[in-house]
């Protein structure tokens, strides 16, 4: 396991359930679900697609210190509270990853914290 390497963005969660933001193993990169919160404010938008694009930016920033980008993304899973908020997001994601077409999964499910609406969870694998 010499060529792991890991990210984090600092987020409390991370300390406190031990865990990377990302973590890269060969050419696969795992990004860990992903919240809204900007987390240099630790602040977090009251709708699910300013949440959802928050997400996109602190993956793409994960993804980046492991040497990879959005474009290597080769699975999504969302979760989202609320079968409603397919329709606020669909837009979102398609502006993170139209044209790259990633596998997918939506999953309708309650998170951790009730301001929570979206989480994003990603794979990449880097050629």
């Amino acid at each position: 396991m010499s060529d792991r390497r890991k990210h984090s963005t600092g987020s409390p969660f991370e300390k406190a359930a031990a865990y990377s933001r990302a973590v890269r193993q060969g050419p696969f990169v795992h990004v860990s679900g992903t919240t809204g919160y900007d987390y240099a404010a630790m602040e977090m938008p009251a709708d699910v697609a300013g949440q959802a694009r928050n997400c996109f930016k602190t993956i793409a920033a994960s993804l980046a210190a492991l040497d990879a980008g959005l474009s290597d993304i080769v699975r999504v899973r969302y979760y989202v509270t609320s079968p409603e908020h397919f329709d606020a997001v669909a837009p979102v994601l398609a502006e993170h990853l139209g044209g790259i077409d990633p596998a997918a999964t939506m999953i309708v499910c309650q998170l951790i914290r009730p301001e929570m609406l979206i989480e994003i969870e990603v794979t990449a694998q880097v050629a």
